[in-house]
């Protein structure tokens, strides 16, 4: 079994790579580890991840309440919704949240990365909707979380960042790595003229592969709240009859507008229209 001070070095490791890979500014973003059910390791707040090193490293209990912190250190001011996470999902070991550019773009605008393109992201990822805005450090955001844990891997945050979670500390941030490419993908290829998506029948394949591998975690491939359908990436309905509550729930999974009549020759009028709103989150001109 892995020690604590060996699991502090692999956190601030871990803070560097979400540091270098700009997917945090100054002293934003998070990490957690699970050691049992009442001790939690986690980052300290006020501090930048990409410049850590063990002794900043502190550990609460499950209320997210210091058991032991080194002078001049605090827990994460974001605790809570790392909290919320573990007590809603035992199979999880560790969270991340970070603010990747593109990932947290399409937070901004309000639109879910739910659209089939590559295969890696329908086995790994499934759908990331978007967890409504919740003011931060508050338990805001854990309980507008918490409605998406049984289904989900990974959330947008809107208007604040990603948060991804999985079964140890390296696969909670593979999963923000994959978010984070995923959506960079997504945003490119709508600048190329909108993304050739997977029919029903290829993300089937997909599932099915994912189920044989036995992949940890919750994903439509093993649960679908959306009975009548096959998959939640093209069925529109990724989380049943609360969908529509959901931030960007009028685009669908083959970017058609579900919350009204729409037609064919209005597809590529809402793509360009998704892609103004990215555009201008990024602060890019047309």
């Amino acid at each position: 079994m892995v020690n604590e001070f060996e699991i502090k070095k692999q956190m601030c490791d871990i803070g560097k790579r979400i540091y270098d890979r700009n997917m945090v500014a100054a002293n934003d973003g998070n990490i957690s580890v699970k050691l049992n059910d009442n001790e939690f390791l986690c980052t300290p707040t006020g501090v930048s991840k990409g410049f850590m090193t063990p002794e900043y490293i502190c550990k609460v209990n499950a209320q997210g309440e210091v058991i032991q912190a080194n002078p001049g250190f605090k827990p994460s001011s974001e605790i809570k919704m790392h909290m919320r996470v573990y007590q809603k999902r035992p199979d999880v070991g560790s969270v991340v949240h970070a603010h990747p550019i593109y990932a947290t773009s399409f937070a901004i605008a309000g639109i879910p990365l739910t659209q089939p393109i590559m295969p890696e992201a329908v086995i790994a990822l499934g759908c990331v909707p978007i967890a409504e805005y919740g003011t931060p450090s508050t338990n805001e955001i854990p309980d507008r979380l918490e409605k998406y844990l049984p289904y989900f891997d990974a959330v947008l945050l809107e208007n604040h960042g990603a948060l991804t979670w999985s079964t140890d500390l390296n696969a909670a941030y593979m999963k923000m790595e994959s978010v984070e490419f995923y959506a960079q993908l997504l945003y490119q290829s709508k600048m190329l003229g909108g993304p050739k998506e997977f029919d029903e029948k290829n993300i089937e394949k997909l599932y099915a592969i994912r189920r044989k591998f036995g992949m940890a975690g919750k994903h439509p491939a093993n649960l679908c709240l959306n009975k009548d359908k096959k998959n939640c990436h093209n069925c529109g309905a990724c989380a049943g009859d609360d969908y529509k509550q959901f931030p960007g729930y009028q685009y669908d999974f083959v970017g058609k507008d579900t919350s009204a009549a729409s037609t064919d020759g209005a597809d590529a009028e809402l793509i360009a229209k998704i892609t103004k709103q990215v555009m201008e989150q990024l602060g890019v001109n047309k």
